[in-house]
């Protein structure tokens, strides 16, 4: 086997895709889907942190997804509970230095400057509500939700290997619009959507970069724009995402 990727070479990979120095970069990635990294995971994190530079903000997936609802209430334990989306994900929740918020099973975790703070709301019960609200915690996708968070911060998303069906954002597409339909009928269903079928119209329409870290295709976009784009298409045409009407669910 030949030589595997160093730091400089993903790091170059990821500044040329356009991940924004000092920025806010919220990670879904397929470890495997690199290639041969020498140094593995920590050489993948360190070109991220290089790439967004000393002040920006590397954001990852923390979940809690194992069993249902009840089951990870159970077992949550924000110090020592596992995150169950990928390995590069656990890898970085352990690292010394990263901060993970507490909910018992859509938990987010940072490393950077002012990543404690930025996590640390996620118990408030402001903002909108979702399915996944469950006190003690806070609304899932509230505005203590770190996710939310990076929105209003102008945050990017990078998919390294992965497509817009493990996009969590659409479930912040979901909690918008069924607040926004709750505020006219209180009894307004919730709209489960079919990410696959969104990912499709964003690659054909929707505006993003596209290149490759490694070995791996990858997609670079503003959290803004893919949110309010995606629920500006979902308002148009609710039933052709709808899981449960296309029997996607």
């Amino acid at each position: 086997m030949g030589e595997g990727y160093d730091q400089v070479k993903l790091a170059t990979d990821l500044s040329g895709l356009g991940v924004s120095q000092g920025g806010c970069l919220f990670v879904h990635a397929s470890f495997k889907s690199v290639g041969k990294v020498n140094g593995g995971a920590q050489t993948v994190i360190e070109a991220l942190e290089y790439a967004i530079g000393p002040h920006g903000l590397l954001m990852m997936p923390s979940f809690n997804l194992i069993g249902g609802r009840d089951e990870r209430a159970e077992n949550w334990d924000v110090t020592i509970t596992p995150s169950s989306v990928g390995w590069l994900t656990e890898y970085f929740r352990k690292m010394t230095g990263t901060f993970r918020s507490d909910h018992y099973s859509h938990s987010t975790a940072g490393r950077g400057p002012g990543a404690e703070a930025f996590v640390a709301d996620h118990l408030s019960q402001d903002g909108m509500p979702s399915p996944w609200d469950r006190k003690p915690w806070g609304k899932t996708y509230g505005t203590g939700a770190p996710m939310v968070r990076a929105y209003e911060r102008g945050g990017q998303i990078l998919m390294i290997g992965t497509d817009h069906e493990t996009s969590t954002y659409c479930h912040v597409v979901e909690a918008r619009y069924w607040a926004e339909r709750c505020a006219n009928d209180p009894e307004a269903p919730f709209l489960w959507l079919d990410r696959v079928r969104l990912g499709t119209y964003w690659d054909a329409h929707g505006e993003q970069k596209t290149g490759t870290v490694g070995d791996a295709d990858c997609r670079l976009i503003d959290i803004r724009t893919y949110v309010d784009g995606l629920l500006s298409e979902v308002r148009d045409n609710p039933d052709a995402y709808d899981r449960v009407k296309l029997g996607t669910r």
